[in-house]
Parts: structure tokens; sequence; C-alpha cells
């Protein structure tokens, strides 16, 4: 008998053309509502999903056959992996698909605001011709410090190879991972001499509001921050705190605290005030968490997940 997969969130064909290819019943069921897939997924071998659902400790129980929790992108907060895993089902991701993405994006949104593109841009398309106001600074000769040395962070890394900038990378579940693109450093180190904040982590219990205020203030130097990981990794309020004041020269935000679970907008019904200065500010350059999201990753994204799916259930 096939294994069964089902499918809750819509992806790339390729995920489950790969699948059909190894003999396995893919079911896409991405319009069905969540109390309506509760009931399937006792059914399923396998569960693909993005982020719109949450798998949790009871989901879990109840689906005996399940072998298999698939998530397209890299974080895995919508699902209880431990709980998971403690029963016996393996979780994957696909954080290979994505990272050139991440970091193409993350140096991109960088560039733009040292040289004032975005504003420059617009200034131009008006009618404006202001060189002095629009003078850029350079990236050659700064300080990095990646926080997070995954797929992202190293990827990024990798992007800034020929700016002549100095990397300095921290995470604390890894050691011995220095390469030629980056120093292996101790946040000590980075609150030191980076001139640059990247954040590359999950959002976790520990990374929650891990960029806040306390954070901030222990860097020697006013800095410029770029989270392109979860926006519930950086306090905003905080973030808004220091804009304020001078500590952050500028930011560069794909993602931001008040996103709806799905990533596909804001979630709330009044802008809060620290999201209305961002969105005035020509200080901060904000996208619409697309970091990953490029014609290439999306294909990437569904190959290496069908791989590891099958590896799993096969």
């Amino acid at each position: 008998m096939s294994k069964k997969i089902l499918f809750i969130d819509s992806n790339h064909p390729r995920l489950h053309e790969m699948l059909i290819e190894q003999r396995f019943q893919c079911d896409l069921f991405y319009d069905k509502p969540a109390d309506e897939l509760k009931k399937l997924i006792p059914n399923y071998d396998g569960i693909v999903l993005r982020s719109k659902f949450k798998i949790t400790a009871a989901i879990i129980d109840s689906a005996p056959k399940l072998k298999c929790i698939a998530r397209v992108g890299a974080g895995m907060e919508n699902i209880d992996v431990a709980y998971a895993e403690k029963k016996g089902i393996v979780c994957v991701n696909s954080p290979e698909g994505n990272r050139d993405a991440v970091a193409e994006h993350a140096l991109g949104m960088l560039l733009a605001l040292f040289n004032s593109l975005i504003k420059a841009n617009a200034e131009v398309r008006l009618g404006k011709w202001l060189r002095e106001e629009n003078r850029g600074i350079e990236l050659c000769g700064k300080t990095v410090g990646i926080v997070g040395y995954g797929n992202m962070g190293a990827a990024f890394a990798q992007r800034l190879q020929g700016f002549g900038v100095k990397i300095l990378a921290y995470d604390k579940y890894k050691t011995n991972f220095g390469t030629e693109f980056a120093k292996e450093s101790r946040m000590d180190d980075i609150f030191e001499q980076a001139d640059i904040l990247s954040l590359h982590t999950p959002l976790t219990d520990e990374t929650n509001y891990l960029i806040n205020d306390v954070f901030i203030k222990q860097f020697k130097k006013n800095i410029y921050i770029i989270n392109t990981a979860r926006g519930k990794c950086l306090n905003t309020e905080d973030l808004v705190k220091n804009l304020k004041s001078g500590k952050v020269l500028g930011a560069c935000l794909d993602v931001l605290e008040y996103e709806a679970v799905s990533f596909e907008g804001i979630d709330n019904k009044e802008i809060p005030a620290p999201l209305q200065y961002l969105f005035s500010s020509d200080k901060v350059i904000l996208t619409p968490h697309i970091a990953g999201w490029t014609k290439e990753s999306n294909i990437k994204l569904a190959e290496f997940l069908a791989e590891k799916i099958i590896a799993v259930l096969k």
C-alpha cells in the first residue's frame, strides 16, 4: 500500500510531482478549513505544510500513522518538534532551498539603505535631484556581526566576500565553524566591534525578543540592524526607541513581529505606534517577508524537501 501524504499549504508542484514519482499518494487539500484538516490528519503517513497551520501535541496524538512532518522553508516554530520526535515522528524542513535568496536579499537591503536608493529613486521621480542629501556610505571597512550561523547566516557571510568587510559570526549551538568567510566569535566580540548586526536565528522561546533595548545598548558603536529571520526575534518598540536616539542608525526588516501566523499580512486592525514609525522613517527599509521568496527558491525548497520526505518514508 502506498504511503499517503497530506498537503495542507500550497507549494511548488515539483514537490508532489517528485513524491508521486516514488509512488506516494499526495492529497492536495490547500483550501480545507483547520477543523476539517484535523479530522483528516490521522489517515496520513506524512504532512506537508508551510505556516498557516500549527501541529500541536494534541494533533500528533490523534495521528498514530504519522511518520513525517515536513515544513516547506526553514522555520519550525509552528510544529511541536520535540513532542513529535518523542513520538517517533521525523520532522524535516528545507532551509537549503532559500538560503541563497535570503542572503542576496539581506545584502540588497543593506546596500540600498547605505546608498539611499529607495529615497533617491522616489525623489527623482518627483523631479528632485538631491545629491548631497543622498550621499551614501560604503560597506568596505565595516565589521558585520552575524548571529546564527546556519544555512542563512553562512550564505550571507559568503555573499559579503569581495566587499572588504570583517565578518564575526556567533552561534550558541555550534563550535569550530569558522571559515574563510567568517571568524567564529563570542557575542562580546560582536558587541565590541560590529557596525552591522544581521540576525539569522530561528524563533524559539530563547530567541523571542532576543534583540531588545538591553541587547542593543551592549554595542560599543552605533549600529545598523538587518532582520531576515523572524519578526518576533526583535522587539519593535525597543528598536524604534534606539532609532530615535541614534543608537541604531538604520534597519533592514524583511520580517515584522506584527505579521499574521501565515506571514500573509499584518495581524493588526490598527497599526501600532512602533510600526507607524517604521513606515514613516527613511532610516528603515521594509519588505513583506520575501527574502527567501524567489522563483528559484520556490523550486529548490520543493526539491530539497521531497528528497528528505522520500528518505524518511521509503
